[in-house]
């Protein structure tokens, strides 16, 4: 699983969160008591920060054609990724996308990705 986001620890499971001041929103794809659909797949419940006994943000990284970087989505056997190297010349020898100022995105294979790994940030 490629996780990119806040990840909550509550009752002594990990949920997908978001942190909002004093309150922390949960997420989970099915119906649970206490959770509410916000739409097909996607439950939410709000609990008081207090409650929360761990959150963290989690990034999935790897490597591709040697080069550092933090993998954002998988879709059909291809990885989003966004380059952390730092070096223009490289992403522009990759050909990779700018998709904003010194930050550089592409399509990946996934049978050319290795070292992955889930960083907690």
């Amino acid at each position: 699983m490629m996780r990119d986001g806040y990840v909550a620890r509550w009752r002594g499971r990990e949920f997908p969160a978001s942190p909002d001041g004093s309150e922390v929103r949960l997420y989970q794809p099915e119906a649970t008591e206490g959770f509410t659909e916000v739409r097909p797949g996607r439950h939410v419940r709000v609990v008081p920060a207090g409650e929360i006994e761990e959150l963290v943000y989690v990034r999935t990284t790897c490597t591709w054609k040697g080069q550092p970087f933090i993998v954002l989505a998988e879709h059909d056997g291809w990885l989003r990724v966004e380059y952390t190297g730092g070096r223009w010349p490289v992403a522009q020898a990759m050909r990779l996308e700018a998709f904003d100022f010194g930050v550089y995105q592409g399509w990946a294979p996934v049978g050319e990705v290795t070292d992955v790994r889930e960083q907690r940030v």
